[in-house]
């Protein structure tokens, strides 16, 4: 019988891609478990789901991921923005699929097992037919599995601007409804943020806090309710609380020993900040920002943070007037400055002296950094002559402080930001070169370019020393007659570091 000749070798060579692409795979899959499971945390939940089909290791590696980050807008339905998601059906699958996304990571785990979830955070868009099915899948989450921090974001269809006063009560009614129907799933909740909501029960801010006993954050945006009162808010775990164009009445922080942040933006119907502090033993950082009209009153610093300890501290004017009330020091802004290290002051008006900015200095002997943003937005303002009257704008929006002490010192003081600088500017930067003994680096930023603005007319001519020679010449301005080793650096936006964008109002 004869014999069968042997099977002919393929001579082809393999595709190169192909050698590469398993190369790579090869060498992902060799890494260690704990930095596989690193990389997927970071991973939106829809990419790091879908890796559990590549293998049995890797579905068994997204089985013991640590960060459980589920946002709606990773299941807003192909070709529907995230800005134009409509009421109906985009919004009805696009919260199933987070209650899908949120069953199926879970599913996957081992109840009680020795993974702990370091961070579930789920974010999903508020509806008239309430999204209890998600506080459902998420209370189940908490009963079953070892959970560190449990997150809610609760988004509106509609954005703030778009809300009516109607728009925000059926929000509230809806998120009220929301929270009775899952109050075991509040009661565990670390961090909470609500936007455009406002609440028909006056006191419901009190019942959210009294609920959720482990929160950690507490933000609103436009949020309310229909009846000013006075809230004294208490709470054991509280660390930030966060209210931006709010109107809740009266806020009275009387008892938050573990409150290290706060921010507070917009008093618009309020003549005095309705803002007060009580037992805060540990704030440090404080923001407050607000667009001030002719009527509302200058703020004293001195009586609004006597009780506090404030070593980071925020204000923002929103290119309207300075509201404000420089201070000569007394022993009570003393207390209040004392441990102030950094101060901001945003969107400050443009073409105003600035020399009443110096009574912070002299009343922080600890600060070591002061930034500043000068600038105006037209973007952002009312322009129009007749509604600025109309709506109590007021033009001169600068205030006067003379120090009454003369050649004042300032020893702790090492780096000046000034963000949009001009060349008017230039006397205020040599006062603070010539009080501060020790400073070390002066940095002045032209000015902040914004998508917005740059079709509009500019208010006024931008005048930043960009040669050289203009530069040379004002550094001589700044430093005659001044014994000082600061250095002056002129730049641009595009060189910032990091520590600064972060600083950027």
């Amino acid at each position: 019988m004869a014999k069968r000749p042997p099977a002919a070798r393929s001579t082809a060579k393999p595709c190169v891609s192909s050698i590469r692409k398993r190369s790579r795979e090869d060498r992902l899959s060799a890494l260690p478990g704990d930095i596989l499971v690193n990389i997927l945390d970071r991973l939106h939940a829809r990419d790091a789901a879908r890796t559990c089909i590549l293998s049995r290791r890797w579905s068994r590696l997204s089985a013991e991921l640590s960060r459980l980050v589920i946002s709606a807008k990773d299941f807003v339905p192909e070709g529907v923005s995230t800005a134009n998601i409509s009421g109906g059906d985009d919004l009805v699958r696009t919260n199933a699929a987070v209650v899908e996304a949120t069953k199926s990571m879970l599913a996957r785990r081992d109840p009680g097992g020795r993974h702990t979830v370091r961070l579930l955070s789920t974010e999903f868009y508020l509806s008239d037919d309430v999204p209890i099915s998600i506080g459902h899948a998420i209370g189940n989450a908490m009963a079953t599995h070892k959970i560190e921090k449990a997150e809610f974001t609760v988004l509106t269809v509609k954005e703030s601007k778009q809300c009516r006063l109607e728009d925000r009560l059926n929000y509230g009614a809806w998120f009220v409804s929301f929270f009775y129907a899952c109050l075991d799933v509040f009661t565990g909740l670390t961090r909470l943020s609500l936007e455009n909501l406002i609440f028909s029960e006056s006191d419901f801010l009190s019942n959210i806090l009294g609920t959720c006993k482990q929160l950690k954050y507490l933000g609103f945006l436009r949020c309310g309710t229909m009846r000013m009162i006075t809230h004294q808010v208490e709470h054991a775990q509280l660390c930030e609380l966060s209210m931006v164009r709010c109107l809740f009445g009266k806020v009275e922080l009387k008892w938050l020993p573990r409150l290290t942040r706060t921010d507070f933006a917009f008093w618009r119907s309020f003549e005095e900040i309705p803002l007060s502090f009580g037992h805060v033993p540990l704030l440090e950082v404080v923001s407050l920002e607000n667009a001030a009209l002719s009527w509302h009153k200058m703020i004293k610093l001195s009586t609004l943070l006597c009780e506090t300890s404030v070593r980071d501290l925020m204000l923002g004017f929103r290119c309207e007037k300075i509201w404000v009330q420089p201070e000569s020091v007394t022993k009570r802004l003393a207390s209040a400055f004392n441990r102030l290290k950094i101060v901001n002051l945003g969107h400050i008006p443009e073409g105003y002296d600035l020399t009443w900015t110096m009574f912070i200095l002299e009343a922080a002997p600890s600060l070591e950094e002061f930034y500043m943003t000068v600038i105006d937005h037209p973007c952002e303002m009312q322009m129009d002559k007749d509604k600025r009257r109309e709506g109590s704008y007021i033009e001169e929006k600068g205030v006067e402080w003379e120090s009454p002490t003369s050649n004042f010192k300032h020893h702790r003081l090492t780096k000046l930001i000034i963000f949009c600088f001009e060349s008017y500017m230039a006397s205020h930067v040599r006062r603070v070169m010539n009080a501060a003994v020790n400073l070390k680096y002066v940095y002045l930023y032209r000015r902040l370019s914004c998508d917005k603005c740059k079709h509009m007319k500019p208010l006024k001519p931008i005048m930043f020393p960009r040669s050289k020679k203009h530069r040379c010449s004002m550094r001589k301005q700044m430093t005659q007659c001044i014994e000082s080793g600061a250095r002056i650096h002129f730049l641009d936006f595009s060189v910032m570091s990091d520590d600064h964008k972060a600083r950027l109002p």
